[in-house]
């Protein structure tokens, strides 16, 4: 009995000094190696020694930053970063001591969407020249943090990483992650020489609704009842799929929602297709949603127009791909918005384009001239408007430092025209100046046209600069998926 209770006595004390020297346990986003938000207020959360307090020391300025640390082991301090640069290290101390290192202070882009995003320089991607691409990996200064796969019915506050933390971007670790985020870094950190941050927050086929929050979605009607389903189960239901609204944000944006970044890169909307008119509603309401919940009304948002896909028809139509396209240009509406164009590097055969470094570059390309406020030409051909005389329509495109001309030194092809009976006949058409002219000896009186509408458009309307025109139309006749919801 008294060796029983001699045991007990020991099991307690044990449990009292392993509380009372408890390691400090950060979140995999704060971790060696990482990029800091340069220029913010960057907050810094864990867990220690219950009830005591900690103290965090940062290289940058060697200043001591004290907070309490809570009865349940919890605490969050936020702290502000200077200019770019570093390495730096970062200590934190409630007793014991732990000490971050190689911390660089930059620019940090939270990079999500589905596959297109998703898709690795290697792995089941295989971009192009992904072998050579993948061996000249070599920026130390790039640093890299994927999240894993997770979804829950309620919002969390910590994630799991693949990478284990931030890791920097070499041919060793750089080969299952986001070829779109690398090309992306690689662009800016070649023209900026700045500490980049990327975090790749995605997850393949999956829908805008499920990255929006509970409280934004849930106020669709056609969410409203999955949604209040979904707040009433316990936390711990374990849920499989995927596609359902406000899952994919609980698990894998929520966690992030301290951490500070500069903006956001997106490539999404091939599962919205089928619902195009409805991503008009949709996408800048996910937009808007992050910009709230990050605390931050003015963050820049930069995203990816689909690409090219599937079988070239041969004659104008209506295409729910050139609808989505269409909704993805309206969310330019909104102040802060980017767009990369890509209808011009597509494969009819692959909903996946090798070619990822026009788009991680396209990216950077808008990021520069929008973010960053540099003189670069950053976008293609943009519908201003039109004008029709007799048989002819004159379309204008926005001022722009460079002129029109076309990909392959051939006539304009991509347009259609219609008259009052709504059917459309490709055009001929010719560039003057900064607008295109098109006509067809099929259309007599015409009333619209379409430059590049369709699911996989033959186009070729560029710049000087070799970026290409973004798909429009000048009519709003219903489209074939006005009423899918």
């Amino acid at each position: 009995m008294n060796k029983l209770k001699s045991l007990y006595l020991l099991l307690i004390t044990l449990s009292c000094a392993l509380n009372a020297h408890a390691f400090i346990v950060l979140p995999d986003v704060i971790t060696d190696n990482m990029v800091l938000q340069q220029k913010d207020e960057t907050t810094f959360w864990g867990k220690a020694a219950r009830g005591k307090k900690i103290m965090i020391t940062p290289s940058w300025n060697n200043k001591t930053y004290t907070t309490d640390i809570d009865a349940d082991g919890n605490w969050r301090i936020k702290i502000k970063t200077p200019a770019a640069g570093g390495p730096y290290n970062i200590t934190f101390n409630d007793g014991e001591l732990l000490k971050l290192k190689n911390v660089m202070i930059g620019e940090v882009w939270l990079c999500s969407g589905q596959s297109n995003m998703e898709m690795p320089l290697a792995g089941w991607g295989k971009i192009k020249d992904y072998e050579n691409e993948i061996a000249n990996a070599k920026y130390p200064n790039i640093r890299i943090i994927q999240v894993k796969k997770a979804i829950s019915s309620q919002p969390q506050k910590d994630f799991k990483s693949n990478t284990k933390g931030w890791q920097e971007c070499s041919p060793s670790t750089i080969a299952n992650f986001s070829a779109t985020a690398y090309f992306f870094a690689r662009k800016l950190i070649q023209d900026k020489d700045i500490a980049i941050g990327l975090i790749d927050a995605t997850w393949g086929g999956t829908l805008v609704e499920a990255w929006t929050s509970a409280e934004a979605i849930g106020k669709v009607d056609i969410f409203a009842d999955t949604v209040k389903k979904f707040q009433a189960m316990p936390e711990t239901t374990r849920l499989t799929n995927p596609h359902k609204p406000t899952l994919l944000f609980n698990g894998m944006i929520n966690p992030f929602l301290p951490v500070g970044i500069k903006g956001v890169i997106w490539y999404q909307g091939e599962s919205n297709a089928s619902r195009a008119y409805q991503y008009r509603e949709l996408f800048p309401l996910m937009i808007n949603n992050w910009r709230a919940k990050f605390n931050r009304p003015q963050l820049p948002f930069l995203f990816v127009q689909l690409a090219s896909f599937q079988a070239i028809n041969p004659q104008p139509a209506d295409a729910a791909w050139a609808e989505l396209r269409e909704a993805q240009a309206m969310a330019l509406n909104l102040k802060n918005t980017g767009m990369a164009v890509t209808i011009d590097i597509g494969e009819t055969a692959d909903i996946h384009p090798k070619n990822k470094q026009d788009v991680g570059k396209r990216l950077a390309l808008v990021a520069l001239k929008k973010v960053y406020k540099e003189d670069v030409v950053a976008e293609g051909p943009m519908y201003k408007s039109y004008k029709v005389a007799g048989n002819i329509i004159t379309v204008n495109f926005k001022p722009s430092s460079v002129a029109l001309k076309t990909s392959n030194g051939n006539a304009p092809m991509g347009f259609a025209i219609a008259g009052a009976d709504k059917k459309f006949y490709w055009a001929d058409a010719k560039i003057i100046g900064n607008s295109v002219i098109v006509s067809s000896k099929e259309v007599k009186n015409p009333v619209a046209v379409r430059y590049a509408w369709a699911n996989n458009p033959v186009c070729n309307l560029i710049n000087d600069a070799g970026l290409p025109a973004s798909p429009f139309r000048t009519d709003d006749w219903p489209g074939i998926t006005v009423n899918k919801k």
